[in-house]
Formats: C-alpha cells, sequence, structure tokens
C-alpha cells in the first residue's frame, strides 16, 4: 500500500481542476438539463395545440394524441439540448478546436429544427395507429417509432453529400482523441 491512500487520507485535487471550474461545470449542466426540460414542456404545448386546435386536428385520432405528444417531446428536448450547446461552442474555442461562427451556427439551428420536424412528422404517422389501436398501445408504440427514428438519418453517408459539418458538435475524428500514446 502507498503512503496516504488508506481510507482516512484526503485525496488532493487533480491537476487542471478548479472549484471554480466544476462550479462552471455544475451550471453549464443545470442550465442544459433546464433547456431540456423547457424545451420538451414547449413541444408538448406546440403539439397538443397541433393535435387539437388546427387543421392537422382532424387527421389525428382521439387515441392517437398521445403519439403527436411524444414527437413534441422529442423535437423540443432536442432543440432544448443543442441550443446550450451551440452557444457555448461559439463562446468557447480551443486550439484544437476554434469557436463556430454565427454562419455555422446557424447551420447547425437549422439541422436541429428539421430534425425536430422529421420527428413531429414520424409521430403524425406513428399517430395514425390510433385508428385501429388503443391509447395506450399506440403511445407506447410511438415511444418506440420516435425514439428510434433517428438511426435512418445516422446511416446517412454526410461527407459524401457535402455536408460533414452534420456529424455534431464534437467533431471527433480518428486522428483526435486522448488514447494516442506517441513516445
Amino acid at each position: 500500500m502507498s503512503v496516504g491512500s488508506g481510507p482516512g487520507a484526503a485525496r488532493a485535487q487533480s491537476p487542471g481542476r478548479s472549484l471554480a471550474g466544476n462550479v462552471a461545470f455544475g451550471a453549464g449542466l443545470l442550465l442544459v438539463l433546464a433547456t431540456i426540460t423547457l424545451g420538451g414542456y414547449a413541444g408538448v404545448a406546440l403539439t397538443l395545440g397541433l393535435a387539437d386546435d388546427s387543421f392537422l386536428s382532424s387527421a389525428v385520432p382521439g387515441d392517437g394524441r398521445n403519439a403527436v405528444v411524444v414527437g413534441g417531446i422529442g423535437a423540443g428536448g432536442l432543440a432544448g439540448l443543442l441550443l446550450p450547446l451551440l452557444l457555448f461552442a461559439a463562446v468557447r474555442g480551443t486550439d484544437a478546436r476554434p469557436r463556430i461562427g454565427p454562419g455555422e451556427a446557424l447551420l447547425k439551428m437549422l439541422g436541429v429544427l428539421v430534425i425536430g420536424v422529421y420527428l413531429l412528422v414520424v409521430s403524425l404517422l406513428a399517430a395514425q395507429l390510433g385508428w385501429i389501436l388503443p391509447t395506450g398501445l399506440v403511445t407506447l408504440l410511438s415511444v418506440f417509432v420516435v425514439g428510434f427514428s433517428w438511426v435512418p438519418l445516422a446511416l446517412i453517408p454526410w461527407d459524401r453529400l457535402g455536408l460533414g459539418g452534420v456529424g455534431g458538435l464534437l467533431g471527433t475524428s480518428p486522428g483526435q482523441g486522448g488514447s494516442d500514446k506517441s513516445d
């Protein structure tokens, strides 16, 4: 056993971490979680209005109303997740990953909105099961349909279409990462 590794020994804070950095990370995490939650609630309010009071109300059966709400939760939660991440990426940068510009941020946000509309269309298609199935079963199926509807989007070769930046905010590539051990 090494010196100072017993159960009563004080643990030294790792280099590179500070109390201010930990507080900033916690505040950022709370901000992102709050925007996800508020985005989900906004999506519910939007899709309830869409299912009840709009021109689409005749296309959504009574038993399929919850499926539209599930799509609204997905679209609103996704927008709520990526909006603060885009804002953070616009103001914070490093030598390895520079800040994103306003044009790139706008394109990424438009992409998020397109995916949100895609989720709403998928949820409207899942809501059509309400014509033949009961509410509980339609809701259960819509969670899986909306939840896994992003898989075809992940399989599209974005680089071949000239949209290499669509891959995400993280921008990881095989050459980046902390596991490379060069001597």
